[in-house]
């Protein structure tokens, strides 16, 4: 019998006794060979902190501002996809866990749940964008999401398109037709039947209905059409940090979509400082791919990030128990992190970026 979920990275096994094989794939997989998956988790592990002493501390405050938004962690949910694949309550469910902690979640574009019954939840929710070829059906999206209540946007500038999930592939993953992408309409909803062998479904539609031609001047235009803080999620490379701050962009996310996209892209934790660097301020930082515990987010607070995005842990916490065990999962992380900034003399979230750092793998820190 499995005993107590007593850390973040626990949950993973507690969803894959309730998940089918095909949907655990869904979720832990990576593009290729999985080596930017890989990395993500190695270059996170290769960061090192130096504790101050003596620090005085009798309790530790995480709360921070991202995107304009009040949180009580240094954290937000990921924006993922088609969440009623994991447990009926989908993103409902995770939304109330995001409530009871605190914290921001980002809605993803492709959400099984509608965003006017997720933010009628009562916390805080950002709406995550990609770009479709029907740009009206994506500027309605963005009407809706102010109409709604949402606080800013996230638009993901790194899918032209879908990367080669291999596993998706060796499993023909395809979304069941009673599972839909609930704020879209006509085909852009609904994938097709079961796909040929080899193939996956979801890569299939994601091909079929986001647009590949995505530039800066669909950012500019996205930029246009709101009056929420922009997002822009998939940033790796300095030089495109600096062309987001200019586009005024109110915060960017270091990422590499979780080493689902290109193989051999640089794990997002090493690219964080090039990136603090290069912004130099003019928009805030944050970063996902690969967090699994409260001292990664310390790590991330140390090199420069305003906050973090939390993804597949969340997921296993929904799979386990829907709401409650997503908000287990969530005050497990926020343990975690209380006890981690204790340690290294960190009293709040600011003082975290003052640590010595010791990074081996080709990660820069102070």
């Amino acid at each position: 019998m499995a005993g107590p979920m007593l850390s973040v990275r626990d949950a993973e096994g507690a969803a894959a006794r309730v998940l089918s094989r095909d949907v655990q794939d869904f979720i832990a997989g990576g593009s290729e060979a999985e080596v930017t998956l890989a990395a993500n988790r190695a270059a996170l592990d290769a960061v090192f902190l130096t504790p101050r002493v003596l620090a005085g501390i009798t309790a530790c405050d995480p709360g921070t501002m991202l995107a304009g938004c009040r949180s009580a962690l240094p954290v937000a949910i990921a924006p993922m996809s088609y969440q009623r694949l994991i447990h009926p309550e989908g993103e409902i469910g995770l939304a109330r866990a995001a409530r009871e902690a605190g914290i921001p979640i980002a809605l993803s574009m492709m959400s099984s749940c509608l965003v006017e019954e997720v933010v009628a939840v009562g916390g805080t929710v950002w709406f995550q964008l990609y770009l479709l070829r029907d740009r009206g059906q994506v500027a309605d999206l963005i009407q809706r999401a102010e109409e709604a209540g949402c606080r800013a946007l996230v638009l993901t500038v790194d899918l032209p398109r879908i990367g080669r999930r291999l596993r998706d592939m060796r499993n023909g993953f395809t979304v069941p037709p009673q599972i839909t992408a609930a704020n879209l309409r006509d085909d852009a909803a609904r994938m097709a039947g079961p796909p040929s062998a080899g193939a996956s479904g979801l890569a299939i539609h994601t091909n079929q209905v986001f647009d590949p031609s995505l530039s800066w001047a669909d950012v500019a235009w996205v930029r246009e059409r709101t009056r929420l803080p922009l997002v822009l999620k998939g940033i790796l490379h300095p030089e495109d940090a600096r062309l987001a701050a200019d586009s005024g962009a109110a915060a960017v996310v270091v990422s590499n979509h979780g080493g689902r996209q290109l193989d051999g892209a640089v794990a997002s934790i090493t690219a964080l400082p090039g990136v603090c660097e290069a912004v130099d301020g003019r928009c805030e930082v944050l970063l996902d791919s690969g967090i699994r515990s409260g001292t990664d987010v310390l790590r991330a607070l140390s090199l420069g990030a305003r906050g973090v995005l939390l993804g597949r842990p969340a997921l296993w916490g929904l799979a386990s128990g829907g709401a409650r065990g997503a908000a287990q999962v969530l005050s497990l992380l926020a343990e975690e992190l209380t006890e981690a900034m204790t340690l290294a003399g960190c009293p709040d979230v600011g003082s975290a970026r003052s640590l010595h750092i010791t990074a081996l793998a080709g990660v820069t820190g102070r």
